[in-house]
Parts: structure tokens; C-alpha cells; sequence
């Protein structure tokens, strides 16, 4: 079933590179024909983002800063100018100090604690509010999570109780904005070697013990992420809100 996308615009919020899971969905979304609006942080990334998307249906890219409530309105103002309603969004940002991801929990001070709520969590909220008045015929808003969220990972530390907040966020606002017919899901992907994961301490072991312990006996690929959002931002997932769908070759279902 081709062209399961075909006539929406996305907003992909989260390109960092070629080897970035948000990358992989753009990917997948334009090939199944949805025209892409994307963000990078700040204006000196954006000639590089245009970069590694030339090849892609973009049909434009504005700097933003999620914890800047002045750039978010902007971001709105700016999806508003293409005067055609917005049907899928992507939020695949999250931050942490690196000092956080390494010193044990105990000792995350207030500050680093409320950095990643805010960037990791908060920014769904504010992306949300943003932009689902401009999905005026619904749609599908989604986001990103790991079983860090629920279950301790060695060094993830500070970004799993992060994640256990964007999770809980995802159920609220789908409580919110399901009578717009807008949908709200996350996927929780199994370990990616992506530049974000790699800032996880000792994340190369991570990748060597799922092969070995995940029913699927692999590691999950980025394509395998995209193809859910696919499903999630389609038709074909119009009864779906609310939930964490987890793509991790059923990592998630182990006990040891």
C-alpha cells in the first residue's frame, strides 16, 4: 500500500544528522509522499540540515529553540504561512548534561534535572499546544522514548526519569486533544548507535548484550523505528492514541 502519506505535511522536529532516528523517518515519510516542514536548533545548523535533505520534499526549515517560548510561536506563525493544515508531527528531541548521564542519579542537581525536563519532556507539551490548533482536520503527533523510562539502564540516569515524564505526557494529551482527532503515541525504540546515544556511558555494551538476549536476537535498525511512525502518522493507525509502541526486537519483554 504505497503512498500511505501522500498530500500531508510533517513537521519533524530533531534532525541531528544522517544517523538520527528522525532522520530515518523523514526519510521514510517522504517516500511515502508527505511534504516535510523540519527545525534545527539554531541558524548555523540549518545550511547543514538543508544539506543532508536536499533530496528530500522539504518545504522549508526554521531554527528553533524549544525553551525559548518566543521561537515555539514562531514556529507556529511560520507553519501557519503555508496556509494548509498540518497533519503529522515529530518530536525527537531530548537533552541531558553529559555529567548527568555519568554520576550517579543521586547526585543530579536541581539544575540538570530540570534541563532534561525541559528539553525531553516539557517540549512535547509546548510543540503540542503550538501546533495542534493548525491540525484542523486532525492528525498525529508522536514522539520518541526508551524502556529507560520504566526500567533502570546503567548511566541513563537523569534522561530515564525524563522519558518516564514524556511518557505520562503522552497519555494526558491524548486525553486533550482526542476530541480534536488528533492523536498522540510515542515509539520506544531498542538501542540505535546514534550521536545522542552515544553520549550514554558505556552505551557500546548496550548494543553487544541485546543481540544475544532479544527474541529477534538483533538490534534494532532505524528504518524499522520510521516504518512505525509510518503506521502511527497513516490512516492506518487512526484508532491508536495513548500507547508506547515498543520496536526493539522485543527487548522490552525480558525479564533478565
Amino acid at each position: 500500500m504505497p503512498n500511505l502519506l501522500e498530500g500531508k505535511l510533517a513537521l519533524v522536529l530533531g534532525i541531528a544528522n544522517k544517523w538520527s532516528l528522525a532522520y530515518a523517518i523523514a526519510r521514510a515519510f517522504a517516500r511515502e509522499g508527505a511534504t516535510l516542514a523540519l527545525t534545527c536548533l539554531a541558524p548555523k545548523y540549518k545550511d547543514g540540515l538543508a544539506e543532508i535533505t536536499s533530496d528530500l520534499p522539504v518545504a522549508g526549515i526554521l531554527p528553533c529553540d524549544v525553551t525559548k517560548e518566543e521561537e515555539i510561536a514562531g514556529l507556529q506563525e511560520w507553519l501557519a504561512g503555508m496556509q494548509r493544515p498540518l497533519d503529522v508531527v515529530v518530536h525527537s528531541l531530548a537533552f541531558a548534561n553529559r555529567e548527568d548521564l555519568t554520576r550517579d542519579f543521586v547526585q543530579t542537581p536541581r539544575s540538570g534535572f530540570l534541563l532534561a525536563q525541559e528539553v525531553s519532556a516539557y517540549s512535547l507539551v509546548a510543540i503540542a499546544r503550538a501546533t495542534a490548533p493548525l491540525m484542523t482536520g486532525g492528525g498525529s503527533l508522536l514522539t520518541l522514548t526508551y524502556i529507560g523510562s520504566t526500567r533502570v539502564v546503567p548511566n541513563y540516569n537523569v534522561m530515564g526519569v525524563a522519558k518516564a515524564s514524556l511518557e505520562a505526557s503522552v497519555r494526558y494529551l491524548a486525553s486533550d486533544l482526542g476530541p480534536k482527532n488528533i492523536r498522540v503515541n510515542a515509539i520506544s525504540a531498542g538501542p540505535v548507535r546514534t550521536a545522542s546515544a552515544r553520549a550514554v556511558k558505556d552505551f557500546s555494551s548496550i548494543l553487544e548484550v541485546v543481540p544475544k538476549r532479544a527474541p529477534l536476537r538483533r538490534n534494532t535498525e532505524p528504518a524499522e523505528v520510521a516504518d512505525t511512525a509510518v503506521f502511527l502518522a497513516s490512516e492506518l493507525a487512526r484508532g491508536v492514541t495513548g500507547n508506547i509502541l515498543f520496536v526493539d526486537a522485543g527487548m522490552q519483554l525480558m525479564g533478565l
